[in-house]
């Protein structure tokens, strides 16, 4: 068999170019494929680090403090991440813009360890204070109602004491007299009565204040009039009509008080019936009695 040299060597050029094509083929492809992942690894490496840093900003956002310096560093770490991540946003994928990033997050990561551990602090030292706040406040409201009941206990122990201290009196009496021949003499006859002679006794108190003392002795006949009418004397909002007015000095001990109220002469002879005797110190009626004239 004759072979011809240059139809041969056509054919071996050809069969190196089929193979070189295929071979760079082959190489293309796995390239390609390499590029391809490299850029979606890069693209999912930059989607991490823009979520750590939108996530650190959302923690910054949620933080509140009262605290101006942490604050202010709190404002300078949250711009300086959103400035991060903004220029993150706009740059391509390249594993040296990444490096960059990677670097500025751990950085910034190591910065809040240090700035929330110190919140955290703060946190702690603001829970204690508002812990000692409630029971300081507890403990104020427990001394309020402790001083409230203090308050309703001295004040009923002053109204004790000052109606203790209340001048008080007993024993009385009254009884109609007659004068005869300049002489008093007792008399139940109406006509011939021409003054009450009213008697009481004033009880001891240790609590009353020692002085003098005014009383008012007042007496209704039986029309319900005043006898011996003296006029009104005023006590405030209130007033009295009195018969009679005594000023004796009281020195807390037992004292006997007696005086005649004198019929005007208008008003007898007196009229028969029951009349009513009461006893005042100031406004305040001590007691009362009662005499009956035929």
């Amino acid at each position: 068999m004759i072979v011809n040299p240059q139809s041969f060597n056509y054919r071996l050029i050809i069969g190196s170019l089929v193979v070189a094509v295929a071979i760079l083929t082959v190489y293309s492809f796995t390239s390609y494929k390499s590029i391809v992942a490299h850029q979606q690894f890069l693209e999912q490496e930059k989607k991490l680090v823009e979520s750590e840093l939108s996530q650190m900003i959302t923690r910054y956002d949620d933080v509140s403090i009262s605290n101006d310096l942490i604050s202010s560093q709190l404002e300078d770490a949250k711009k300086t991440t959103k400035i991060a991540l903004d220029s993150l946003r706009m740059l391509r994928s390249d594993l040296s813009v990444l490096a960059k990033f990677k670097s500025q997050l751990f950085d910034l990561k190591e910065k809040n360890k240090s700035l929330f551990k110190t919140i955290d602090s703060l946190d702690e030292v603001n829970q204690g204070l508002e812990k000692e706040k409630r029971l300081a406040y507890n403990e104020l409201r427990r001394q309020k109602r402790a001083n409230n009941s203090l308050i309703k206990e001295n004040e009923t122990l002053e109204k004790s004491i000052e109606k203790g201290a209340l001048l008080t009196a007993n024993s009385f009496r009254a009884e109609g007299f007659e004068k005869f021949f300049g002489v008093k003499r007792p008399s139940s006859k109406a006509k011939r009565v021409q003054s009450i002679e009213v008697c009481f006794t004033l009880a001891e108190n240790s609590l009353t204040e020692a002085g003098m003392k005014e009383l008012y002795i007042q007496v209704l006949n039986p029309r319900n009039n005043v006898v011996a009418d003296k006029g009104a004397i005023n006590f405030g909002n209130s007033s009295l009509i009195y018969s009679a007015k005594e000023v004796v000095y009281y020195d807390n001990k037992v004292l006997e008080v007696c005086l005649d109220v004198d019929a005007d002469i208008n008003e007898q002879p007196l009229v028969s019936g029951t009349y009513y005797v009461s006893i005042f110190h100031k406004d305040r009626k001590l007691g009362s009695t009662e005499v009956k004239l035929k």
